[in-house]
């Protein structure tokens, strides 16, 4: 969790000034789809989570 929590602050939150709230949603919502689907995970042999479901 805590890796995740570091990911998220340094490749989102401190990347971009946000707006409104709304910006904050739509660009969390695209960093997750890539973080649980596309993005290679050391923890699960350097493949993305969508990989390694049958």
């Amino acid at each position: 969790m805590e890796r995740f929590n570091g990911s998220m602050r340094r490749e989102l939150l401190s990347a971009y000034v946000f707006r409104t709230l709304d910006e904050v949603r739509e660009k969390a919502e695209e960093w997750m789809d890539d973080y649980n689907n596309h993005r290679p995970h050391k923890a699960l042999g350097y493949r993305s989570p969508a990989q390694t479901q049958p």
